[in-house]
């Protein structure tokens, strides 16, 4: 007997509406995002290179605080997308409390840390005395947004999973936008406010935030909208309670080992020298930019999967996931021609010294490889594996690849052996290509292919 193949399964008309209208506003809602780390280097590039390296360098902070709350919001995410494909909107509101309660702390803590102690926070990644006074003048203002950032994003991923992605990526757009106007406003001191340079930055992100979460309480006030039910703020059922846990701590355990990983190829970088840190945080927002569309079609697979899954149709939801999977090729080769194109253009936009713009464009070239292992490993790990709850595979694959090869060779690179800053650089590409074969067997395996729904 002939076996079906599982495309055939697939509305080929629908499946794409779908992903277009999920992937294309959180692409769209990425890149704005990204565009505020942009307009901060392209304007303070503009002013002195110790401002923009600085505050590339201050910003790894909400990069951690980020990771923490991606794990929180991304164990809602799963759960809540498969509640949702089955209809179960009471469960999804215990959800939405959960996320709101756990990314509330990890808020307070990351603010108390910037307001108390930013100097030492800075001396992680640089040891440059005028960094270290620009970066924690930056962090105590910036801290005050970090203080809302969890609230909002909990708002943003409900609002993601329950078929409102569109209005979440219009008030993300709005917020971004109004940042990168007070950007310019605040650092540049433009229409009568003081110039304040790196200080402006993070005070444009403050009352950005502040908009943000104000855009997300008035839109989820419509009935069609999900919203946090305070009368069952403390009391969720305990085998939900469970079942939020089994997600969130492999993707905490993840999120970790990545997001602690970056952050030690940035205080790696940043300790080669005020050059190849500069250079580093160019080529850092630019990836950021390019990486807007796998990172939208990561979520929207997550969401499409999940949907799927929950509700009972897993011969669907696995096809679901294969298509997907092959997409993620296409859109890192895209992703690596457009970084080739683009690379002229961006090594002439900033101030940098001539020994700086060399490792720039070294650095953007390494980065055009990395962009494939980048996007098909987005897509799915973060987007297929991840909506199906296969969670723990991730974090073993990033201890594996990153911590046990790519910054041993990074450190050993950097401290012992001398190399360039471009061969370091390398080594700190090699996780998202060299993993590619061991994701694949283990997509293969399908184990992520399960309703998690009771």
């Amino acid at each position: 007997m002939q076996k079906k193949n599982p495309g055939a399964l697939i509305d080929r008309k629908e499946f794409y509406r779908n992903l277009a209208r999920l992937a294309l506003p959180i692409a769209l809602q990425s890149l704005m995002l990204a565009a505020v780390a942009a307009g901060d280097a392209l304007m303070l590039g503009k002013v002195a290179q110790d401002e923009m390296t600085a505050v590339s360098l201050a910003t790894q902070i909400q990069f951690v605080q980020n990771m923490f709350l991606s794990a929180v919001t991304g164990a809602g995410a799963i759960l809540g997308a498969q509640y949702w494909g089955k209809g179960d909107r009471r469960t999804l509101e215990d959800v939405f409390n959960m996320m709101l309660r756990l990314c509330g702390l990890v808020s307070v803590m990351f603010f108390l840390a910037c307001e108390l102690m930013p100097e030492l926070l800075m001396h992680i990644f640089t040891h440059d005395a005028a960094l270290i006074a620009i970066g924690s003048a930056y962090l105590r203002v910036a801290g005050w947004s970090y203080l809302l950032t969890g609230i909002s994003q909990c708002y943003l991923t409900v609002m993601k999973v329950s078929d409102h992605v569109r209005p979440g990526a219009l008030i993300s757009c709005c917020a971004v936008v109004l940042n990168i106007v007070l950007n310019a406003v605040f650092i540049f001191g433009l229409l009568g406010a003081p110039r304040m340079q790196a200080r402006g930055a993070a005070l444009a992100t403050t009352i950005s935030r502040v908009v943000e979460l104000g855009l997300c309480l008035m839109m989820t006030t419509g009935s069609s909208y999900i919203r946090p039910v305070f009368g069952r703020f403390l009391k969720q059922p305990r085998e939900l309670k469970s079942d939020f846990a089994r997600q969130c701590l492999p993707l905490l355990g993840g999120c970790l080992c990545w997001g602690i990983g970056f952050t030690s190829y940035t205080a790696i970088m940043g300790h080669m020298g005020t050059d190849a840190a500069a250079a580093n945080s160019v080529a850092a927002v630019v990836r950021d930019l390019i990486c807007c569309m796998c990172n939208g079609i990561g979520s929207a697979a997550g969401i499409m999967v999940g949907h799927r899954l929950g509700a009972g149709q897993l011969e669907l939801g696995k096809a679901y996931g294969i298509k997907l999977k092959n997409i993620s090729y296409v859109i890192g080769l895209l992703s690596t021609a457009l970084v080739l194109a683009v690379t002229p253009a961006i090594v002439g936009m900033v101030i940098l010294t001539d020994q700086a713009r060399e490792y720039l464009t070294g650095m953007m070239v390494i980065m055009a490889v990395y962009m494939i292992g980048r996007c098909v490993n987005t897509v799915t790990i973060n987007g297929v594996l991840d909506g199906g709850g296969d969670t723990i595979f991730d974090m073993y694959s990033l201890i594996v690849c990153m911590w046990l090869i790519a910054i041993p060779l990074a450190l050993a690179g950097a401290f012992a052996l001398h190399w360039s800053p471009l061969a370091v650089y390398a080594c700190t590409c090699l996780d998202e290509v060299g993993k590619i074969p061991w994701v694949m067997l283990r997509f293969r395996k399908y184990k992520w292919v399960q309703d998690l729904t009771r």
